[in-house]
């Protein structure tokens, strides 16, 4: 992998995945370091390295999930993440979103798409597993909706998504939103912060 590159691993149905890239943006911009976003299925992930969401394993922990909800709260005030929302029917189903993110990489429109189920999901609270739902709102956003979801519902796009989530369990990726660069594994939003850090001081 390049110095000058991170990939970013991410499902659009992590609340976490949705602060990193929008806190990830400033990093960008800092330090020019591009971003290739790598589009997974964390419910895969979760079964097969046998991991659970944060919120899953604080659930009879309720200090826990209190200080969950504490520091969420500080990094989206660190970050100006004046918009952020909690998706009110979450856990979402986010298997047609991500093929989805295959088929717009393979358009050349992955910012765009990106932006737009990101936006959806943890802006506007709206529900991206109803294709109807899928094809108006990319529609909105000037993307053909219904071209993704044809293509998102081929064998071979299924398959591709099924490949990329096996590959990056075989990297060591156990939950997301994570991070590599210069071959290190970086887990967690909050670790932006020490990536940039780290290409601040190699940039001397």
């Amino acid at each position: 992998m390049s110095l000058h590159s991170i990939d970013f691993y991410y499902d659009f149905g992590s609340p976490n995945a949705y602060l990193a890239w929008k806190a990830i943006q400033g990093t960008i911009s800092r330090t020019g370091i591009v971003v290739h976003m790598k589009p997974v299925l964390i419910g895969g992930i979760f079964k097969i390295t046998g991991n659970s969401p944060p919120w899953q394993l604080a659930a009879n922990i309720k200090p826990k999930l209190s200080y969950m909800e504490i520091e969420i709260k500080r990094f989206i005030a660190e970050h100006h993440l004046t918009k952020f929302k909690f998706n009110k029917i979450f856990p979402m189903n986010t298997l047609l979103a991500m093929r989805g993110a295959i088929v717009s990489q393979e358009l050349g429109i992955h910012n765009d798409y990106i932006s737009s189920m990101f936006k959806s999901i943890w802006e506007n609270n709206e529900d991206i597993s109803k294709p109807e739902n899928f094809i108006k709102l990319l529609n909105n956003d000037g993307i053909d909706g219904y071209k993704i979801l044809k293509a998102a519902n081929t064998k071979e796009i299924k398959e591709k998504l099924k490949e990329l989530t096996g590959k990056s369990i075989k990297r060591g990726v156990f939950g997301l939103p994570t991070f590599f660069w210069k071959d290190e594994i970086y887990f967690g939003k909050e670790c932006i912060s020490q990536i940039e850090i780290s290409i601040t001081s190699d940039n001397k």
